[in-house]
């Protein structure tokens, strides 16, 4: 007789399950399918899918529910349950276990007898070639029959094809070189550490005026008004700023009395000298007190001519604020401003201490802007400080003075940016371990 055929229906339930498997974009995705569209052709009380990690199962997925996060005490029996299950699954067949037929541990009996039916089948996915991915257990009343897990071979296969596409590594990280490449790859790192290259760091910088004068208070007083914008462009006998005149007027006005009443006794003592013999005597005095009172006087003139301060030249005023000055009281000498010459400018960089490196008069310097960063500017290095000093930015640096080149028209006083500086050739082996092996002196003190 001819052998029956299955039923239409019953081939298109396996070419579902294989649709279902190939759709699959993840893992998680594909173990759900496995754990819920086979029920159809086998009714089952529950399934679960394990992950392979030698020795241990990694359980992704239980049928009709989100899998459990919490620590629940089937959960603790199930980790035990996967790795024996595992371990009596061989080959790539399913396995049929029943309960009456195995000769459990003590520490399963139990859990099997609680939560778990009469039997369960065991599916390996294990593909054509490598260890095992997982395993599919199918808890059942009784086995399922013979008929229909003779179809079900391409299932299976579909299920390891899918798995093993979704966790296949690149062929890159399974690369295992031989120990002649290992020696190799090592010889040819140590030949690219013996490289030349020129030695560099990055800075901070600002462009500046290498011809800058100070612009400082003449005399203690208070700032009555401040008489140009910041960066302003002056020129020589510009108004900068002016002092607070009220106190200095109040004393002249009291010194040109005090003049006047000096020279009306001199002048009184004068005319009583030529009968007077003790008047005669005090011509001195007299005369003396009145030259010191128009000594303090011319002293207190020249004061009020020095309280409105000019530009001794041309250039640009560098400062912050005007209102940060207003009312302001100053003392002799202290700096208000800077008078630069945009003619000349230059670059001041902060080189931090952690990035200093072997640097001499003539070094090349190139200048990136954050305003113009297609339009670096080059220089080098004029001067650099014997020590390092606080910054704004509350680290501490070297300070370096370096030439501008040719002075493009958008090298504009003010402007930052970052510098990179050109230091000696050096090894690349070097370079690359410089930082690490002064932080290792540092630590250990070597």
């Amino acid at each position: 007789m001819t052998e029956r055929l299955p039923s239409p229906q019953l081939l298109l339930a396996l070419a579902a399950l294989r649709d279902r498997a190939m759709a699959a974009k993840s893992l998680n995705a594909l173990a759900f399918s496995l754990a819920n569209d086979l029920y159809q052709l086998i009714p089952f009380h529950q399934a679960l899918v394990f992950a392979n990690h030698d020795p241990a199962q990694e359980l992704l997925c239980v049928s009709g529910l989100a899998r459990p996060s919490e620590d629940s005490p089937y959960l603790i029996w199930l980790e035990q349950a996967s790795r024996w299950l595992h371990e009596q699954v061989e080959g790539q067949e399913p396995r049929w276990l029943a309960r009456e037929a195995l000769t459990l541990p003590d520490a399963l009996a139990e859990g099997w007898g609680e939560w778990w039916p009469d039997g369960v089948l065991c599916i390996p996915i294990e593909p054509q070639e490598g260890p095992r991915l997982g395993l599919v257990c199918l808890l059942l009343e009784r086995e399922p029959p013979a008929a229909l897990l003779a179809l079900m071979p391409g299932v299976w296969q579909t299920w390891a094809y899918c798995w093993q596409s979704l966790t296949r590594q690149p062929r890159l990280l399974r690369w295992r070189p031989s120990r002649r490449q290992w020696l190799t790859l090592a010889l040819m790192a140590g030949l690219m550490l013996l490289i030349p290259i020129r030695q560099s760091a990055l800075a901070p910088a600002e462009i500046v005026s290498r011809e800058s004068r100070v612009i400082s208070s003449p005399l203690a007083g208070v700032i009555a008004e401040v008489q140009v914008r910041p960066n302003q462009t002056v020129s020589a006998g510009t108004p900068l700023f002016r002092l607070d005149e009220t106190t200095l007027r109040n004393r002249a006005e009291v010194l040109t009395q005090e003049v006047a009443v000096a020279d009306a006794e001199l002048l009184a003592a004068s005319q009583r000298a030529f009968d007077n013999p003790q008047s005669r005597r005090e011509l001195t005095l007299l005369s003396g007190r009145a030259q010191q009172k128009r000594a303090e006087l011319s002293g207190v003139q020249l004061q009020l001519g020095r309280s409105q301060v000019l530009a001794p030249a041309a250039g640009v005023a560098v400062f912050s604020d005007a209102n940060d000055w207003l009312g302001k009281p100053v003392v002799t000498g202290e700096r208000i401003m800077q008078l630069a010459d945009p003619a000349q400018p230059a670059m001041r960089i902060q080189l931090p201490v952690a990035d200093a490196i072997a640097l001499e008069p003539g070094a090349e310097v190139t200048l990136f802007l954050t305003a113009y960063p297609l339009q670096p500017l080059r220089g080098k290095i004029l001067e650099t400080s014997y020590q390092a000093q606080p910054n704004a930015e509350g680290g501490v640096a070297y300070r370096l003075l370096a030439t501008i080149e040719s002075a493009p028209d958008h090298a504009r006083l003010g402007l930052h940016g970052t510098a990179k500086l050109h230091g000696e050739r050096v090894l690349l082996g070097y370079y690359l371990l410089r930082r690490p092996l002064a932080a290792l002196r540092a630590w250990s003190g070597l």
